[in-house]
């Protein structure tokens, strides 16, 4: 008598174009081990079903439009006992984007232009536990660890991430709860890091690298 086969991989998918989800789902829907249980069209609904539980594996946008981010729900999720794994699958690779999601606790970051493949062995990997990392944002977080002093930590990347936005120090003070003087502690250290002496230069600099993202958006 032959063993019974393994149970599938149950997945949810986060994104807010139902274009993208569909596609996602013609994909996944190819391997035999994989069964696409549930969408969500925005970061909270992701947040609300993942919390119902009877996933394994959270396929995660980073951008939903108004309303929380995708790291946020990254955070909310995995910070529950027994939360399923939580794999971005976005556009940016910024190192501030990165950084936040590995911090929010994502088991993975893949890009949204990722072979089938690539895709279908980073949700493996996530639901077997490990760290699923594309090897090309892999190669930037080794980056930052070997120069650590040269990198702008997730903080100064946040603070420029609003300068860019077009905030005041004062602003970014309350929308971080941080005192001004802090605000510009940071600024001092991002100046310095990027070799910059004002905030147009280091959001130019910031952008040119892949630090943080283009335009206001």
């Amino acid at each position: 008598m032959s063993a019974a086969a393994p149970a599938p991989i149950r997945l949810l998918l986060a994104d807010d174009h139902p274009v993208v989800r569909a596609g996602l789902r013609a994909v996944l829907d190819t391997e035999p081990d994989f069964a696409v249980v549930a969408e969500a069209a925005t970061a909270e609904a992701a947040v609300s079903l993942a919390a119902e539980g009877g996933f394994d594996v959270v396929l995660m946008d980073l951008q939903f439009g108004a309303g929380m981010h995708g790291a946020q729900a990254t955070a909310a999720i995995t910070a529950a006992e027994g939360a399923p794994r939580v794999l971005v699958l976005t556009t940016y690779d910024t190192d501030a984007d990165i950084l936040a999601a590995v911090e929010a606790g994502a088991a993975g970051y893949l890009l949204k232009d990722a072979p089938p493949e690539e895709l279908a062995a980073a949700v493996r990997t996530a639901a077997a536990g490990r760290s699923a990392l594309a090897p090309a944002i892999a190669h930037r977080l080794m980056d930052r660890m070997r120069a650590p002093g040269e990198a702008l930590t997730g903080r100064e990347l946040e603070v420029l991430r609003l300068v860019r936005e077009g905030l005041s120090n004062l602003q970014i003070s309350k929308r971080l709860f941080l005192s001004q003087a802090t605000v510009k502690s940071h600024l001092v250290h991002i100046y310095a890091k990027l070799g910059v002496d004002s905030r147009t230069a280091a959001v130019a600099v910031a952008t040119a690298r892949g630090l943080i993202r283009g335009g206001a958006g």
